[in-house]
């Protein structure tokens, strides 16, 4: 047997209510070494933390295509490790895999199904890329730029992206630059993300949301209005960024981070107002979801792969030691106290 620790729901935040680190509990557990026909030994190495977990808290999701969280059970997103016993043909031991169904356990016995086999080559060793930038964000960063912002090289297209300098955001508005944006302006929550933003990631310009007004400042940096819209954070931010859209512009509807301690269907409702928006300038706005482009997800990773070894694609992480400390990294980062890709290392 092993002795493993893992993650439960301990309890759920409530209606409309703020997650704490003590929805969260830290268990000890044992777990057997043996594994069944089509199944594998995984030791974790890296977990993901995300905004769309918090939808997971509830009872009811309020999106079909996620499960609730059931509560004394172990949580699951994102996670990557190395396989160290198999009983299937898929892998071997010492073979790295990832999955989209991780429990958040030091170690796991995994359905092979649930698993895939990744080179560590494709990030240079940088396993961790491997849940972003190179992994799930990096795709939705990707495949929502390309199939839903119809960015046009030498069409002097400005991009907005809110949430910038979150895990997607920060992705997402860098691929807007490589594809030909001519304006990129991201939105944040400081000055030191503000910072990165323009000097790190090559952003024309970014705007501190709790510091200045964001209406008049984005007035100055988007002189011809805005085409493309990347949203993470939906609300009142987006209603404004909406606002100075351009006839024909388009809305990468990607997270609605500002609506989710809120118990509301995904996507949360539009006010009047920027619904009158949107039709009166046939202004796109659609769900998007990764899993309806299965098809081109690996030459999107490969593409991603090249922009961030050949260092067009700059890569951030908050990494947080320790899986003892996933609910405070959780909390933290719904809140905004990361930058880039928050993640947990074992």
């Amino acid at each position: 047997m092993l002795q493993v620790q893992r993650v439960v729901l301990n309890s759920r935040p409530g209606t409309n209510g703020v997650p704490v680190p003590d929805n969260f509990r830290l268990e000890d557990a044992t777990l057997s070494r043996d594994v069944k026909q089509g199944e594998v030994l995984v030791r974790t190495f890296y977990l993901s933390v995300d905004p769309y977990m918090r939808c997971r808290m509830n009872e009811d999701t309020g999106a079909e295509y996620l499960t609730p969280w059931a509560l004394s059970e172990c949580v699951d997103g994102g996670g990557v490790g190395v396989v160290e016993s198999s009983c299937c043909d898929t892998f071997s031991e010492g073979d790295t895999v990832t999955s989209f169904n991780w429990p958040f356990q030091t170690h796991n016995v995994i359905k092979a199904s649930l698993l895939q086999k990744v080179d560590p080559q494709l990030v240079d060793g940088h396993l961790s890329h491997l849940l972003g930038a190179v992994g799930m964000t990096g795709l939705t960063a990707f495949l929502g730029m390309r199939e839903k912002g119809h960015v046009v090289k030498g069409a002097n297209q400005t991009l907005v992206v809110s949430g910038a300098a979150g895990a997607c955001g920060s992705i997402a508005g860098q691929i807007g630059r490589l594809d030909g944006c001519a304006r990129v302006v991201g939105i944040c929550g400081s000055n030191e993300k503000c910072k990165v933003l323009v000097e790190d990631l090559g952003f024309s310009a970014a705007v501190n949301y709790r510091q200045e007004d964001i209406s008049t400042r984005l007035r100055t940096c988007c002189p011809d209005g805005i085409d493309v819209y990347f949203d993470n954070v939906g609300g009142p931010i987006s209603d404004t960024i909406i606002a100075q859209m351009n006839v024909g512009g388009h809305v990468v509807l990607c997270g609605q981070i500002s609506q989710y301690n809120k118990d509301v269907p995904y996507p949360p409702p539009l006010s009047k107002e920027t619904q009158e928006v949107l039709q009166s300038r046939n202004i796109t706005r659609e769900r998007f979801m990764v899993l309806n482009y299965m098809d081109q997800i690996q030459a999107a990773l490969i593409q991603l792969s090249h922009w961030v070894k050949s260092g067009q694609l700059k890569v951030l992480e908050t990494v947080v030691d320790g899986i003892e400390n996933t609910g405070e990294a959780f909390c933290s980062m719904m809140k905004g106290g990361n930058i880039g890709k928050q993640i947990i290392k074992m």
